[in-house]
């Protein structure tokens, strides 16, 4: 599915900020007030105040054999824990690659979901993934948390919108609140819940709304300790009048890294400045929260979907290889970012879950060499 600004809104957004990364063009799944947080915000799991001390290293009591989930050589306890007390690493430890968007849309089976995450796990050195678009199938989530479970993975959950304007996000928010209060072992690898996918750059709801909504999920999820925030670009925020109100709504701040789709756009390799100006834009207006590039990638090729903004902008798997390359070169950068520093997905498994963007082909073969830093 694609959308686009209208010539007219172009122009605007170009007079706007001619370095930002804000795309006009994209596609989905075309396969199958500035004072600070709210006073209600609870913190992600392990977060420390701004300008705090970091915390010395969590150590898990729970029966796991490292220090905490979801490191590197954690081996899951044979049970399920009583706590989440000490369970999650520390979020001033999460910088550099993180791991994958997954797209659900094909309601993989939990078979495919177990092969797939043991893959994202052992192959990459991942951490998390990150859901992108929605699968419907009753208990689908619970096949997430089993598969999530069985190969260490943490979990940033999604709440989708689709484009057609209907209420079934509702049903969605539902189904995943019941499943995270009454799947014993969701809490733990349920890292926190997206509240949409680019939802204000959509218009899904007002934004004082969409704060309200977080807001409300905060709440039903506050007994079992899972986080929420907003999946979203810089631009989404700025044509929203910023949408403060957002900002202090959400616990941590995803953001939509897809510079490709910018005016300035040339090579992946070239994207830092990019970057740099939509990651500045958050560190001003984020009152130092944790921050993640969650869906953030350049394509390998066009679609109708994958359109860019510019003549200059290079779709091609060298430059999609330069654009991690280039953030694997700015790890130290990242890593002064609040909360520890700034982690990163890649933006997508596999092309057939959205083409051009995966780090897999169709045909299940790596496009090319990706062995990204997760620490420096």
């Amino acid at each position: 599915m694609t959308r686009a600004l209208s010539v007219l809104g172009f122009l605007l957004l170009l007079s706007l900020d001619l370095v930002s990364s804000r795309h006009v063009s994209r596609s989905c799944h075309p396969h199958s007030s500035r004072s600070g947080s709210d006073s209600s915000t609870h913190p992600l799991p392990g977060v420390i105040s701004v300008g705090s001390a970091p915390p010395a290293p969590a150590t898990n009591t729970n029966g796991g054999s490292s220090p905490c989930f979801p490191s590197a050589g954690f081996i899951m306890p044979p049970s399920v824990p009583s706590s989440t007390d000490n369970w999650w690493c520390s979020p001033n430890t999460e910088y550099a690659f993180l791991g994958f968007s997954y797209e659900v849309t094909a309601c993989q089976s939990i078979n495919k979901l177990n092969s797939d995450f043991a893959d994202i796990k052992n192959t990459f050195g991942s951490r998390y993934v990150r859901l992108y678009g929605a699968c419907d199938r009753d208990g689908f989530y619970d096949d997430i948390v089993s598969a999530a479970w069985a190969t260490g993975l943490g979990v940033h959950a999604l709440i989708w919108f689709g484009f057609d304007g209907g209420d079934q996000w509702m049903t969605r928010r539902d189904s995943l609140v019941s499943s995270l209060i009454n799947n014993p072992k969701a809490k733990f690898v349920t890292r926190g819940v997206q509240f949409g996918s680019e939802p204000l750059f959509d218009n899904v709801l007002p934004h004082s709304q969409l704060a309200a909504e977080v807001t409300s999920l905060k709440s039903k999820l506050s007994g079992v300790g899972i986080p929420v925030t907003v999946s979203e670009l810089a631009y989404g925020y700025q044509e929203r009048g910023g949408a403060q109100d957002v900002l202090d709504a959400i616990d941590f701040i995803n953001i939509h890294m897809l510079p490709f789709f910018s005016a300035l756009a040339t090579f992946g390799a070239a994207a830092w400045p990019l970057v740099k100006t939509d990651m500045n834009w958050f560190i001003e207006h984020g009152n130092g929260k944790k921050m993640y590039f969650d869906e953030n990638g350049w394509p390998s090729v066009t679609s109708p979907g994958v359109q860019a903004n510019t003549i200059l902008a290079q779709s091609s798997v060298a430059n999609e290889e330069g654009y991690f390359s280039m953030l694997d070169s700015h790890c130290e950068d990242l890593k002064l970012g609040p909360q520890g520093g700034i982690g990163w997905f890649a933006h997508i498994y596999s092309d057939d879950q959205e083409p051009g963007y995966g780090i897999y082909d169709d045909a299940g073969n790596k496009k090319f060499p990706f062995k990204p830093r997760t620490s420096c």
